[in-house]
């Protein structure tokens, strides 16, 4: 087993992790998922290859909080033709092309009645939109602006071969104990049709990071969540409400792909750990980035964060959802998606768990003046390098601060080092015998 650092990455794959993340989302892009169904069991049983997942069923009709499970729908296939039998719009050539949960229809339309049924962007006239009718029964089909100005007068047929029956609400969840019980959750949302960085990069990064912690030896406890947007979360949290207390810090993952900067979205509280820690290491890495206060409104960290929950759990994108031209549209597409973003967005996250796995408070054993460090080899044990001095100061700023208040995220907010840097020289103060660990 490996220790949990910010390249636990790069010492357990052989292959670069961007480009096996893509692979498993090209992998993914061809299935048609939505809220419930055998897309989502089929996405769950490919991500099951790569860690041991436990699939979840809750039968449709089950009270969940003010919401109820929705009967399950299914689809083998749904087309328009024209008069002559010519296809102009054709689900299998994509899945993007249905009102995802349309019910079942067979019947000759006019083009008028046609055109009540049909979604297009025309400020974006080549692209498919990604649209939904989840809770209100309706039927339709997504196309480009560009074809739809082309439909003339004729008699059109309208074929849905789908099912919206008593079924279930399917989900994936991963435990990883820890040493101790307080748990870490990552959450990321499955039940997005073929849309590349809404939320495929969400799942593969997600997918990853679990096997990156199997490998490893955590000392908090780790449960990563694949669930359906929204109705998953509310689903897992009516079911699991009475273990919610061991969540201690949270993140929802989400538009991880493509090229913008970090963003993150702070949890209800504000300045809870995870906030604080997400901000520590986007500040010191180097890349642009900004940051969010909670609004309710967005992924599932806003069920999360509900006033009767009021979990530490924020969202961690690049670029924000809806903040992007190509957001639920086919634009987002497996070429809007880079294997580059996915290792940086990797490594951020296996980041901010280094932190909060690593996050403790020190008292100094020598608190009356500073010790002299040169008689114990601590300036030999800084190494070469141009980094000596900030090295340095890291192991002044610890001692001066270890008093048993400040956490060593305290101590690098306050000191401008990088909780790496300020982590190390915790490390070299206690083999000293300067420092010890609070418990």
């Amino acid at each position: 087993m490996k220790t949990l650092t910010p390249d636990l990455g790069s010492t357990i794959y052989t292959e670069d992790i961007g480009r096996q993340m893509y692979g498993l989302m090209s992998e993914l892009y061809p299935i048609c998922r939505s809220i419930t169904g055998n897309g989502i069991r089929q996405t769950l049983n490919i991500i099951k290859e790569h860690i041991p997942l436990e699939i979840h069923e809750v039968p449709s009709g089950t009270a969940v909080f003010d919401w109820t499970v929705p009967k399950e729908w299914n689809i083998r296939d749904a087309y328009v033709k024209n008069s002559k039998g010519g296809k102009i719009i054709d689900f299998k050539k994509s899945n993007l092309h249905i009102l995802n949960y349309s019910a079942p229809v067979k019947k000759k339309v006019s083009l008028a009645e046609l055109k009540e049924h049909l979604f297009t962007l025309p400020e974006y006239p080549d692209w498919i939109p990604y649209r939904t009718s989840y809770y209100n029964e309706n039927w339709g089909f997504c196309m480009s602006h560009n074809q739809f100005m082309t439909l003339k007068e004729d008699e059109y047929e309208v074929f849905i071969d789908s099912s919206l029956e008593d079924g279930h609400l399917t989900y994936g969840e991963y435990y990883i104990k820890g040493e101790k019980p307080d748990e870490v959750l990552m959450s990321c949302h499955i039940c997005h049709p073929s849309l590349c960085n809404d939320n495929l990069s969400g799942i593969a990064v997600a997918s990853f990071l679990a096997k990156s912690l199997y490998a490893a030896t955590p000392r908090m406890s780790y449960r990563f969540l694949f669930i359906p947007g929204s109705i998953g979360s509310i689903t897992w949290l009516s079911q699991n409400e009475a273990q919610t207390g061991r969540i201690k810090h949270g993140l929802v993952a989400a538009c991880l792909g493509d090229a913008g900067g970090f963003t993150y979205k702070k949890s209800r509280k504000g300045d809870a750990e995870i906030d604080r820690a997400v901000m520590n290491v986007l500040k010191n890495s180097g890349l642009e980035h900004k940051s969010l206060d909670f609004i309710p409104f967005g992924y599932d960290e806003r069920q999360f964060c509900s006033p009767g929950f009021n979990l530490p759990v924020g969202c961690l994108m690049r670029t924000p959802n809806g903040a992007y031209p190509e957001y639920h549209t086919s634009a987002d597409n497996m070429e809007f998606v880079k294997p580059e973003h996915l290792k940086e967005s990797f490594s951020i996250f296996l980041s901010v768990f280094f932190v909060l796995e690593n996050n403790k408070r020190y008292l100094n054993l020598n608190p009356k003046c500073e010790p002299q460090l040169g008689k114990r080899g601590l300036y030999k044990a800084l190494g070469g390098g141009k980094n000596n001095r900030e090295k340095e100061m890291a192991m002044l700023w610890v001692l001066n601060l270890s008093d048993g208040h400040y956490s060593l995220l305290d101590i690098s907010d306050k000191s401008g080092v990088s909780f790496q840097v300020i982590k190390e020289a915790a490390d070299a103060l206690s083999q000293h015998g300067l420092l010890r660990e609070m418990q």
